[in-house]
C-alpha cells in the first residue's frame, strides 16, 4: 500500500485535497483523523504537519508527500523534488527598515537576519559568499528588527505590504520561488507512478479545454495556426463536401481568444468542454539532459534542480 503524506492544515491542506479528489482518492471527512485509508486505490494518507512531512518522506517512513518546495529545502531531509504541482505560490525576499543602511546582499556580512527558515536562508547566503547570523522565529517575523532581535528578516511576500506596514523595505535577490510540490524519498515506490499520473492528470485537467468547431477544409492549416493542439488536431471530415469537424486542446486561459479568431476565419459551431481528467503521454522539455535511468523509469536529473519525475516512455 503506497504511504502518502499530506498537510493537516495551512494553505496547502485544503488544496492538495481537493486535487486528489479530482484525481479520484477519497480523503479523511473528520479534520481531526490523522490517518485515512482508500482501500480501491491501496493508498493510505497521513495527513501531518507541513513541516514534517520531508523528514518523515525522506526517513523512508512514508514513500510520498506533497509540500512547499521552501519546507522541502528548509528540512534538510534526505528527500527530492518529484513534481511541482502549481498551487501555493510564494515568494521569499529580504527585508530591512526603510532607514536602514542594508540596501543590498552584501550589506548583510556580520548581521543578524531573522527567519521562520533557517536553512534555507543560510545556504542561500553561503551560496553568495555572505557571512551572517540568522535568527530562528515561528511565524511571523516582522517585528523581529523593532524589537532588536535582528537587524534584517527573510520571509514570504506577497505584495509587500504587510513588511510595509511594519516599516520595512525588500531588498536584494530572490531567495526562493516556491510552490506545492511532489516528494519521494531515495527509493521509488512503485505505486508512485499511478499517484503521479494522476495529479498530472488533474494539472492538465485545470490548464486546459477542448474545443470543437466546423470550418471549410481549404482554411484548416490557417486554424491549425491559431489552435494547433497538444499534438495536433483531429478532424473528421462531414458529408458536407468540403467541411470538417475538428476538436484540439487549447490553454483555459485563451479559450476566448481562440474562439475571436477561429470565428473570424469562418468556423462555426464553436463548442468549448472543460476536462475533467487527463491521461496524456509526457514530452521532455528542451532543457530536459535525456539521460534517463531505465532501471528506476525516472529522470536521471541531477537531485536538486527541480526536475519533475518523468515516466520513463516519455522521456526518451
Amino acid at each position: 500500500m503506497l504511504r502518502v503524506a499530506l498537510p493537516n492544515k495551512g494553505s496547502l491542506s485544503e488544496i492538495a485535497a481537493e486535487m486528489l479528489s479530482e484525481a479520484g482518492y477519497s480523503g479523511r471527512r473528520d479534520s481531526r483523523k490523522l490517518v485515512h485509508r482508500d482501500v480501491p486505490n491501496d493508498v493510505e494518507f497521513f495527513y501531518l504537519r507541513p513541516r514534517d512531512i520531508a523528514t518523515y518522506v525522506g526517513s523512508g517512513a512514508l514513500h510520498v508527500g506533497i509540500t512547499g518546495r521552501d519546507l522541502l529545502l528548509d528540512s534538510g531531509a534526505e528527500a527530492r523534488e518529484i513534481a511541482q504541482l502549481d498551487f501555493g505560490d510564494s515568494t521569499f525576499r529580504f527585508a530591512s527598515p526603510k532607514d536602514s543602511e542594508i540596501t543590498e546582499l552584501a550589506d548583510l556580512e556580520g548581521k543578524r537576519v531573522a527567519t521562520s527558515y533557517p536553512t534555507l536562508v543560510d545556504d542561500f547566503l553561503r551560496s553568495h559568499g555572505v557571512a551572517a547570523t540568522t535568527v530562528k522565529l515561528d511565524g511571523a517575523v516582522e517585528s523581529a528588527v523593532q524589537l532588536g532581535v535582528a537587524d534584517a528578516v527573510a520571509d514570504v511576500v506577497s505584495t509587500g505590504a504587510t513588511l510595509a506596514s511594519a516599516g520595512l523595505e525588500i531588498f536584494g535577490p530572490v531567495i526562493l520561488e516556491s510552490t506545492a510540490v511532489l516528494i519521494g524519498g531515495e527509493h521509488t515506490h512503485d505505486a508512485a507512478g499511478r499517484l503521479l499520473q494522476r495529479l498530472r492528470g488533474v494539472l492538465v485537467a485545470r490548464k486546459y479545454v477542448v474545443m470543437d468547431y466546423v470550418l471549410e477544409e481549404s482554411k484548416l492549416e490557417q486554424a491549425t495556426v491559431i489552435a494547433g493542439g497538444m499534438e495536433s488536431p483531429t478532424v473528421s471530415h462531414l458529408k458536407e463536401v468540403g467541411w470538417v469537424a475538428v476538436r484540439v486542446m487549447v490553454p483555459a486561459k485563451d479559450a476566448n481568444t481562440v474562439m475571436d479568431r477561429l470565428s473570424d476565419l469562418g468556423a462555426r459551431a464553436i463548442l468549448v468542454t472543460a476536462i475533467h481528467a487527463a491521461r496524456l503521454r509526457e514530452e521532455p522539455t528542451d532543457d530536459c539532459c535525456r539521460s534517463c535511468d531505465s532501471m528506476s523509469r525516472r529522470c536521471a536529473w541531477p537531485r536538486g534542480q527541480g526536475r519533475e519525475l518523468f515516466e520513463f516512455e516519455g522521456c526518451r
